[in-house]
């Protein structure tokens, strides 16, 4: 355990390494915090959970109870959400010191591992919600960076030679009764709780996640002019917003270009399309006369299969395109939108105190994603695994499998 929070905590300063001092504290929306709070936050909850048991910590400033505290109501006030990005103070400096001081009292308690009882199980959390974090850090930094007119990289790193996209089919699952949701004892989030039955009638997934090219056509076609093939929450969105394409694209000289995370480039057409929101992968797969997956579909097809796909194994890079025949990018790449709203499983309670925040209370006004991206890191992901946003957001790796009735 000590081995892997030490891991864990090295990788996340790792993905603030291309940054310049400046990077730390931009705020460009308030959905997307700064990579400062980020790093701070996740210090936070481990000293609150878990540090603050020990009669013997002591804080190195009580104040970051209150600055770095996201939403967690029973443990206090916290910082308005939007106000994150005018945090000049505390100073990048001290935010690495706030780790180390973290880290220095969180090694000794791990050292005694076998005498925290049931904190084991909070240490655990705390890990994977670092992860979350990393993933969070990434997607947040490169909305910072895309909205600065210069179009700043976050890091220069060489592409992968340009391969094209397989061919996309549908294939077809029998219908049947299945049991999806976590079972076991390895660690889980509550809201992937209880294991229960779903009866799923013939469908068909797409192959493969949708292509930039083949979403340039629904732009193309006038897709995002077209009322009748968008919910009406989702066509008063794209008028009120004015969208036009997906998050970070732009028409420069009659060509589409993208904005990613080694600055801008020209659309690659057969990667994955990303940074749609549900409004628009619904949209698009009425426009093709499909739909997207429920996530019991989604997670009835993922069942068994390996983490095989584009995950965050090193460094973070965008999504790629795939070659693979079959059904393939169930992980990685981007997260998948699915039809199914973000509700508690049958039997779902959440922990008593705090800690039943943590996903409970978002129960409502949000949409299921499935799958992982290209920024979450393979030891996160599992089949089972609900991640959600609202219906209107596209800062995140979110794209697109379709699905039709067989």
């Amino acid at each position: 355990m000590l081995e892997r929070y030490l891991e864990i905590r090295r990788t996340t300063e790792r993905l603030c390494e291309p940054l310049a001092l400046e990077d730390y504290v931009v705020q460009a929306m308030p959905d997307a915090s700064p990579a400062k709070w980020h790093l701070a936050h996740v210090s936070w909850f481990f000293e609150t959970f878990v540090l603050r048991h020990d009669g013997e910590y002591r804080p190195l400033d009580e104040r970051y109870a209150v600055l770095f505290n996201s939403y967690y109501n029973g443990v206090g006030p916290q910082l308005e959400r939007n106000a994150r990005g005018t945090l000049s103070r505390p100073t990048v400096a001290e935010v690495f010191a706030y780790r180390a001081h973290v880290d220095k009292a969180m090694t000794a308690l791990l050292e005694h591992a076998d005498d925290l009882g049931p904190l084991i199980g909070v240490v655990e959390l705390g890990l994977h919600h670092e992860q979350q974090h990393q993933e969070l850090l990434v997607t947040d930094v490169k909305y910072h960076l895309g909205a600065n007119p210069l179009r700043p990289a976050y890091r220069h790193r060489p592409r992968p030679r340009r391969r094209a996209a397989s061919p996309h089919s549908f294939v077809a699952f029998e219908a049947r009764e299945v049991e999806i949701g976590h079972a076991g004892t390895d660690f889980a989030f509550d809201n992937e709780r209880p294991r229960h039955g779903a009866v799923l009638a013939p469908y068909a997934l797409g192959s493969r996640l949708i292509t930039n090219a083949e979403y340039l056509e629904f732009v193309e076609a006038g897709g995002y002019r077209q009322p009748d093939l968008w919910l009406s929450d989702g066509w008063r969105t794209v008028r009120e917003r004015a969208w036009q394409a997906p998050l970070y694209w732009e028409a420069i000289d009659g060509r589409w270009h993208t904005y990613t995370l080694g600055g801008e480039v020209p659309l690659e057409l057969d990667a994955p399309v990303a940074h749609v929101s549900y409004y628009e992968a619904d949209a698009y797969a009425r426009w093709r006369g499909a739909r997207l997956p429920t996530e019991a579909e989604w997670e009835h097809a993922a069942a068994n299969r390996s983490l095989d796909g584009h995950l965050l194994d090193d460094e973070p890079d965008d999504p790629r395109p795939t070659s693979e025949s079959g059904l393939s990018q169930l992980f990685g790449d981007t997260w998948e939108w699915t039809a199914s709203a973000y509700l508690p499983y049958p039997g779902f309670r959440p922990p008593k105190g705090a800690l039943g925040e943590y996903n409970g209370k978002f129960m409502v006004n949000q949409m299921v994603l499935r799958g992982g991206s290209c920024a979450t890191s393979r030891s996160h992901i599992r089949g089972t695994y609900r991640n959600f946003f609202p219906p209107d957001a596209r800062w995140q790796f979110s794209g697109i499998r379709l699905a039709q009735d067989s």
